[in-house]
């Protein structure tokens, strides 16, 4: 074996003794991947914000029904033939929509005929209440005339033998009783025609009553603007929007309405979880999926007690309106809104990006940055806005952390926080950190 030359000796000892521990080290420690992104933690204020979408519509309008009594024509349902498109604007007096008058049509027939049936008991009553009350009258100028003969027959009879003048005073009584119950029987014929005159005359009124409804209602059926606006179609139960060949019914008259564009709010609804962080007053960011660099203030101005389901979703929801603060001439109802209801300020408090805390167990952590090395730290967290999560203990201001899991993170063991300290003056304030970063609702 050859010897080493004395020129290569120190060389090659600096290497064993300095290489030696770095190799080592090396071993020890994690290159940093190039493609991790790190973000770093940050001290400040916190917005707790909830985010939904939402629909314009006006705060006030004017609703264009068809006509109210069609309930009373017996009309329970039609349809909506034709309508102005949505959006239109139109001047007080233009028609609206069209109803589909066949319901009517045949109602309208119906009592048509019922009223001329009617016309013609009427006429035919009237016909023999004076037949009737004719002969009545014929009947008591006929006693009147028996009355008077008897009458003469009796004065000639005073001279005769008493029974003769007996015999014409019983035939001038009976004579004068046959008067009497002819008049009688006339008052009685008169009375009785004039309460079947009656009978006959409401119900022929009934039928022209009914008929005259009708026709209103028909008439109604041409729906016209009541005021001057924009025309919006309103919505069904099923939260379709109302349009030709939809029901239209009594109990739903509106057709359409004219909103008053400079009163707008937004109309949402926040699911169950989110729904308690709501409340009347909160300020609100509103941008436009029309325009999104339209930013509008607004606040919340009601709040559902109850929730409802709504189609198309399986949780339940609650109805949140939103109030636009200021009129602006873009706006329209129907247009699509984004809502960043602010529903807390955490102030001054530690936060990362929601993105870099994981979970597990109930546990929660980050990787954060040590060096060349990457640890898995337990972080107790707090308050969460749509971005940013509370730290309240585990990190520190200007501390780094991962965005994604590593692909060494089931290698890592954890580093948990420690035990909270009991307080001097009561029990342990483990929930202090949480309590602070969780501010309190505007």
């Amino acid at each position: 074996m050859r010897k080493i030359s004395k020129r290569w000796l120190l060389p090659l000892l600096a290497v064993l003794v300095v290489g030696g521990p770095l190799a080592w080290y090396a071993g020890l420690s994690t290159p940093e991947d190039e493609t991790a992104v790190w973000a770093s933690v940050k001290r400040g204020n916190v917005s707790v914000v909830v985010t939904t979408t939402g629909e314009l519509r006006a705060r006030k309008f004017v609703q264009i029904s068809g006509p109210a009594n069609a309930q009373s024509a017996n009309v329970y349902q039609t349809k909506i033939a034709s309508i102005v498109p949505e959006g239109q604007l139109v001047k007080e007096g233009d028609v609206i929509a069209e109803l589909d008058r066949g319901p009517a049509a045949a109602k309208l027939s119906d009592v048509t005929l019922n009223l001329q049936k009617a016309e013609a008991q009427y006429t035919s009553a009237q016909l023999d209440s004076a037949l009737n009350l004719a002969q009545s009258r014929e009947e008591i100028r006929t006693a009147e005339y028996l009355l008077e003969e008897k009458k003469l027959a009796r004065d000639q009879a005073q001279y005769e033998a008493p029974t003769i003048r007996r015999q014409a005073e019983i035939d001038h009584e009976k004579a004068l009783r046959g008067l009497d119950r002819a008049k009688a029987s006339y008052q009685t014929k008169l009375k009785q025609a004039v309460a079947k005159m009656a009978e006959v005359g409401a119900e022929r009124d009934r039928h022209a009553n009914s008929l005259r409804i009708i026709q209103d209602v028909m008439n109604g059926f041409t729906v016209r603007a009541p005021a001057s606006g924009m025309v919006i179609y309103v919505r069904e139960w099923n939260g379709k929007k109302k349009g030709v060949g939809s029901q239209w019914s009594p109990w739903e008259p509106t057709v359409a309405t004219l909103p008053d564009l400079t009163q707008m709010e937004s109309n949402t609804f926040v699911n169950e979880v989110d729904v308690r962080k709501i409340a009347i007053g909160q300020r609100v960011q509103i941008s436009l999926d029309a325009d999104p660099s339209k930013r509008l203030e607004g606040k919340v101005t009601s709040v559902a007690n109850v929730g409802e389901q709504r189609p198309n979703q399986d949780s339940k929801v609650f109805e949140v309106k939103i109030e636009v603060a200021r009129s602006d001439t873009t706006l329209r109802p129907g247009m699509t809104t984004s809502n960043a209801i602010e529903t807390a300020v955490v102030a001054n408090v530690l936060s990362v990006p929601i993105e870099a805390v994981s979970g597990d167990s109930g546990v929660s952590y980050v990787f954060k940055k040590a060096g060349r090395r990457i640890v898995k730290q337990q972080v107790q967290t707090g308050a969460m806005s749509d971005n940013d999560v509370v730290v309240a203990r585990g990190l520190s201001v200007d501390d780094k952390v991962l965005l994604s899991v590593p692909a060494e993170a089931a290698t890592l063991e954890l580093a948990r926080l420690p035990d909270p300290k009991p307080s001097k003056t009561g029990p342990t304030q483990a929930g202090a950190p949480r309590a602070a970063a969780t501010g309190k609702s505007h």
